[in-house]
């Protein structure tokens, strides 16, 4: 039988329309899914980003500590033995400060005292094991010079701080620490004509440091962490941990090759990486990103390389209701269209023409186009749907907008207080110095560090310390003037910057009111703890025109009060 003009045009009519219809479906499910993996890369490289920020925040407070032990004058003295009567005492006294900070600290393995003579001979040392905290005296203290730790760190200047290179610890009698992934950070100490005299050591259980990092992120985003010649540090398989330890080869190259461009010898094109990478028989598809990141205030034997991998399966989740949304609106629209193509044919694929250009400028620009939505019919339908569908889709991106605004406001701030961090804190810093040379004005900076915290700590627990903590931290933001800004530098030390802080008599004015502050009672319970705090103050330009010099200035100061109080 012969078919006429018009069923034969109706027919390719009806063929263009359902053709139509697919290619729509098609280009809007696709545009779906690349805003779906674009957007998902992008939070993916901002928690890492985050994350390396908090490791490097993190190895910053350790080399802060270590420092801070390398600064105390009887660090010093103990090395010189330049008080004999007072000797013992002394070291009893630096023994107390090393127990308090692995109080603090979990994830520090062990804390020593080494002098230069007597081959590296260790003189305080605490260690972590299994039952709790150790002070190993006597003849368990051992000669350590022929570690590259050691020789390395007393080649530095005086205030330089050494990050070994990650490596499992195989240090005799290192008690939790032994044979565990471990860092030693140190600090060189010198005497007044700038000879090394000693060093101080803080071994950090890699482990528990990054597990506290990582314990915020979702379950199925799995890290990774890599040494500048690429061997894992951390994977999701322990057997590729560590593998060089034991003679093997792990190496993030192999695995992921697009993240080999991030250790070259030269400084690479750009800091991170992103990969997709394909399913195989033993594993599913990947989203990952790694973030190369050199620690330039330390003395370093290496950088870092810190991955997050995500299943694409879990990112692509939402597609598919909409994959499943399309296809019906697709289906329903290419029935109609089979019926009706004789009809409207020429009616409908004006519209349809025009929603395909609209979907391609949603897939290039990410803007909605016109639709013509108006239309009372399934045309109408059709771009009504698809106006929904790319509303969900900058919704969801909107969302991840959100989330990565929030990560960011976590790497700032301090998550116990909810105050700015010690990064934070910094940049303001900088500013207000900036600020400052150049209108030629001045500010002070009190740096508070707590009474009693740490009897607090082992008399009521750790929750009362917080407790005060938080107490403090809402104290001080009550003190503070918008234009200024307090923060905590983690453990019990706050510092405030006050811009424009006037003559003396202010500036004493303003101590008077941080001290009635902190001296106030904090209710706990059925019980009112009692704290109070040291303050030290730098002001500018009398006390330094840096940041590291006002900072040091005003720590030494708080140094000074707190001993004159005992």
């Amino acid at each position: 039988m012969k078919l006429s003009i018009a069923w034969r045009l109706g027919l390719v009519l009806a063929g263009v329309s359902i053709l139509g219809a697919g290619m729509t479906g098609y280009f809007a499910y696709q545009a779906n899914r690349d805003h779906l993996v674009k957007a998902s890369e992008d939070r993916l490289l901002t928690a890492t980003r985050v994350l390396m920020r908090q490791v490097t925040v993190a190895l910053n407070d350790i080399a802060a500590d270590a420092g801070l032990v390398a600064r105390h004058p009887q660090s010093g003295r103990i090395l010189q033995r330049s008080l004999p009567d007072f000797q013992t005492l002394g070291e009893n006294n630096v023994a107390e400060l090393f127990k308090g900070m692995m109080q603090v600290h979990p994830e520090y393995f062990q804390i020593r005292l080494i002098e230069t003579a007597h081959y590296g001979q260790e003189r305080i040392r605490f260690d972590r094991d299994l039952t709790g905290l150790l002070r190993i005296t006597g003849d368990g203290l051992q000669e350590k010079g022929h570690f590259a730790y050691v020789f390395e760190t007393l080649r530095l200047p005086p205030g330089a701080v050494y990050v070994s290179r990650a490596a499992i610890n195989h240090e005799s009698g290192a008690h939790a620490g032994a044979e565990q992934p471990s860092l030693q950070v140190a600090a060189p100490i010198h005497d007044r004509q700038g000879k090394a005299i000693g060093l101080v050591v803080i071994n950090v259980d890699l482990n528990r440091l990054f597990a506290q990092l990582a314990s915020d992120l979702p379950p199925e985003f799995k890290l990774y962490l890599a040494n500048s010649r690429g061997d894992y540090l951390i994977h999701p398989d322990p057997a590729r941990r560590f593998a060089f330890d034991r003679g093997q080869e792990a190496l993030i190259q192999t695995e992921f090759p697009a993240a080999g461009a991030l250790l070259s010898g030269q400084p690479p094109p750009r800091d991170f990486a992103v990969i997709s990478k394909p399913a195989t028989k033993d594993a599913p598809a990947l989203a990952a990103t790694f973030v190369h990141q050199s620690l330039a205030e330390l003395s370093t034997e290496e950088d870092f390389i810190m991955g997050l991998s995500q299943p694409l399966a879990s990112v692509l989740q939402d597609s598919r209701h909409l994959a499943l949304q399309i296809l019906g609106i697709v289906s329903g629209f290419s029935a109609l269209a089979i019926l009706l193509a004789a009809l409207l044919a020429r009616a409908l694929s004006r519209p349809l023409l025009h929603i395909m250009k609209a979907i391609r400028r949603f897939t290039t620009e990410g803007k909605i186009g016109a639709l013509p939505v108006a239309r009372n019919d399934e045309v109408g339908e059709l771009a009504r749907s698809i106006e929904q569908m790319e509303m969900q889709i900058n919704q969801q991106i909107k969302n991840l907008h959100a989330q990565r605004e929030a990560l960011d406001h976590l790497a700032s701030h301090d998550t116990l207080t909810g105050m700015p961090n010690r990064r934070l804190f910094l940049e303001r810093l900088d500013l207000a110095l900036a600020r400052a040379k150049r209108q030629k004005t001045r500010f002070a900076l009190f740096f508070i560090d707590l009474d009693g915290f740490k009897e607090i700590n082992d008399s009521h627990g750790h929750e009362a310390g917080d407790r005060v903590l938080q107490t403090v931290a809402e104290r001080l933001g009550m003190i503070v003037r918008e234009t200024d800004i307090a923060a905590r530098l983690g453990g019990d030390e706050f510092v405030v910057l006050v811009e424009d802080s006037g003559d003396e008599a202010a500036i004493a004015q303003i101590r008077d009111k941080l001290k009635t502050s902190l001296s106030r009672p904090v209710p706990y319970r059925d019980i009112a703890l009692q704290s109070g705090g040291s303050i030290g103050i730098a002001c500018y330009p009398q006390d330094g025109d840096t940041t590291a010099a006002l900072i040091s200035a005003a720590d030494s100061a708080m140094y000074r009060h707190k001993t004159g109080k005992r």
